[in-house]
């Protein structure tokens, strides 16, 4: 179990790290564009990607880290990707395809809290 969740957490955060650069390149298809082509479907892309990426970072790290404080570990997790989170919302005001949006940065933050909750509470 510990090998397979630590090859997910790889395997979503390089899929994340694509996704943005795609999306910085302005190199996504109309038909991907429809996937979150919705009332609301970005920001429920943006809390569900961020919160599942949460969710594997943090089990990832209790799983790494058993002797570590529980609720510790993942509140120096959940900070540390909050901060990557802010910093790339923030650079998508240097790419002219991008828009930089508060909203899609508090979908974000919602989705790393509410996945991190989980975690804690499926992982003590």
């Amino acid at each position: 179990m510990k090998k397979w969740l630590l090859i997910a957490t790889v395997l979503f955060s390089l899929l994340i790290i694509s996704i943005v650069i795609g999306a910085n390149m302005d190199q996504f298809s109309d038909r991907l564009k429809q996937l979150y082509d919705f009332p609301g479907g970005d920001k429920t892309g943006h809390f569900f990607l961020f919160g599942i990426l949460s969710f594997l970072l943090n089990r990832s790290a209790l799983v790494l880290f058993p002797k570590q404080n529980s609720a510790r570990l993942i509140l120096i997790v959940s900070l540390l990707l909050s901060i990557l989170i802010g910093l790339e919302e923030w650079s998508q005001s240097l790419f002219p395809a991008r828009t930089m949006s508060l909203t899609d940065l508090i979908a974000s933050y919602a989705g790393v809290l509410g996945f991190a909750i989980l975690a804690y509470k499926t992982g003590r």
